[in-house]
């Protein structure tokens, strides 16, 4: 079989949460620096069709693609890195590849044949993986393996990927594992064994890494690695120390310094040149030597899982770096926010975003967080359901409307502000059916939407179910809340501000999953700015009072 492009697969031995969607991600970004289309894509090895239906605290944070897919967090970090969009086909999960399989079955696609893990199943994972190769858009496909090696639910995948690199040829297909060598502080040592008897463990699948990333605390001596590289069938040079970083984006420079991008091109027959790091290294520049600092509160439901809110924490280190200021963000969970404690919780920060999320649970608390930085003209950014409590708060605390709600939370609401899309009425089904992916927005003139984003047509991504109503519009404006952005073809509400406020804008759409390291998004990078004027505006105060 001949192709054109080249496939590189990242498994993981030893545990999980080792990094492996950073590894491919700043792989990624050294061949893109050299001039080489490169995507990502990301199996993961459970049978939920995607993750939009699990709990953040299951999974972490679901992000959404421009053409509307649930996908896992990784492809986040693909996105942020490497600035090019990501789709459908980027994520693949079991219960997709099962789906598929018995949708085939059930028309009659296998002529009567007995159903099988091998052929059918690896079959249509091998499918899945060449479908951006052969779109004609990539030179090289990254596919990230979900799990760990020896995994019962990751055995199809990695017999998918020994047929694929006989299928493919040789120095069209190399295998990157990445390990853990653990320091034991009682002996004071590394250990390689965990490596071995994983590498080990693939082998036993039929497949051989040809190269070794060691994820490791301690610097990896000479000695240690070619221990390694002769106990694992793989040369010295092919041995890839990955040492603890400060922050994920010093992590592409140390594979540089470690040379995985030219052992990668080398191994696929392709010329290696100095990777294109300027742009990248001047963000790291930024962010690593702010000159300031700012601290945004961040009101959520799921705080004590910082991946849930993932996309959001990275947008603001974008912004911060843009801004050349450190933004401090303080979690602060809005189930234990009280009108006694607010001042205490809130009083002290310069600016306060309140996240997006599902159902009734903390929904008081947000609201409570909403009035009083309104009132204290803090620099408020609501993503979601934060724009609908916005909303909610104005319409009782402003216009009087005191039993004002969602109906997602209340659905006998007197006053429903918030409510149920009019096109999701009839969906019983909850997997993939919200409205989702990248829709139009239309930005009205003299809006601070339109000063901040210099255009008038936008396109953002969503996730939801509920909208504002637009029945309370023309009350609410002239209350003195208005609505600023509008999809132009069902007039949906997408933004709403308060113009007399320091800063307060509230968007339906999930602004964080477009900012990326080359393009930190404007929303995030206008309110950080607002919160650092607010921060020496209430500097100037305070000195000027003593």
């Amino acid at each position: 079989m001949t192709t054109t492009t080249k496939y590189i697969f990242v498994t993981g031995g030893v545990t999980s949460s080792l990094g492996k969607g950073i590894i491919a991600a700043s792989l990624a970004k050294l061949l893109q620096a050299q001039g080489y289309r490169t995507t990502i894509q990301k199996l993961d090895p459970y049978i939920n069709v995607d993750p939009g239906t699990l709990n953040p605290y299951e999974h972490g944070e679901c992000y959404v693609t421009d053409d509307g897919a649930e996908t896992d967090l990784d492809l986040g970090h693909y996105e942020r890195f490497l600035n090019v969009p990501t789709s459908q086909s980027n994520n693949v999960t079991t219960g997709r590849i099962y789906q598929s399989v018995i949708e085939k079955e059930r028309r009659g696609e296998f002529l009567g044949k007995t159903v099988q893990v091998i052929p059918h199943i690896t079959d249509e994972i091998k499918h899945r993986v060449q479908i951006l190769g052969k779109s004609g858009d990539y030179d090289i496909v990254i596919t990230e393996i979900g799990g760990t090696v020896g995994d019962i639910e990751s055995l199809p995948y990695i017999e998918a990927v020994r047929q694929l690199k006989w299928d493919l040829g040789e120095n069209n297909a190399i295998v990157i594992h990445l390990t853990l060598v653990p320091y034991l502080s009682a002996a004071g040592e590394l250990k390689t064994k965990p490596t071995q008897h994983s590498v080990k463990t693939l082998m036993e699948s039929g497949v051989m890494a040809d190269i070794l990333v060691c994820r490791t605390e301690h610097e990896l001596p000479e000695d240690l690695r070619s221990k390694l590289a002769k106990f694992c069938n793989v040369r010295e040079e092919a041995v890839i120390q990955s040492i603890d970083a400060s922050t994920i984006y010093d992590v592409p420079n140390l594979m540089l310094d470690e040379g995985l991008d030219k052992v990668v091109l080398k191994k696929l027959n392709l010329k290696s040149d100095e990777p294109n790091l300027t742009q990248w290294n001047q963000f790291l520049e930024r962010h690593k030597n702010p000159k300031g600092e700012v601290t945004i509160g961040l009101i959520g439901k799921y705080v004590e899982l910082q991946d849930s809110y993932k996309s959001i924490l990275e947008a603001f280190i974008h912004a911060g770096a843009e801004n050349e200021v450190k933004v401090k963000v303080e979690s602060i969970h809005s189930e234990y926010l009280t009108p006694k404690n607010v001042a205490k919780k809130l009083g002290h920060l310069h600016g306060v975003l309140v996240a997006p999320g599902f159902g009734e649970r903390g929904i008081e608390g947000k609201i409570e967080a909403v009035r009083y930085v309104r009132e204290h003209n803090i620099p408020f950014f609501g993503i979601c359901l934060g724009m609908q409590m916005a909303v909610i708060e104005y319409s009782r605390n402003v216009l009087g409307l005191k039993n004002a709600n969602s109906t997602e939370m209340d659905a006998d609401t007197e006053h429903p502000v918030i409510d149920l899309m009019e096109s999701q009425k009839t969906i019983t089904d909850k997997g993939g059916t919200m409205r989702l992916g990248a829709w139009d927005c239309k930005l009205t003139e003299g809006s601070l939407a339109k000063d901040i984003y210099k255009t008038e047509n936008i396109k953002e991504r969503h996730r939801h179910r509920y909208e504002f109503n637009n029945d309370y519009q023309k009350q609410i404006e002239e209350a003195g809340m208005i609505a600023t952005g509008f999809n132009p073809d069902t007039n949906l509400v997408e933004i709403v501000e308060i113009p007399t406020h320091n800063w307060f804008v509230g968007v339906q759409y999930h602004p964080e999953y477009k900012s990326t390291v080359a393009n930190p998004h404007p929303l995030f990078v206008a309110f950080v700015k607002a919160a650092l004027n607010f921060k020496k505006d209430k500097n100037s105060v305070s000195m000027a009072q003593n």
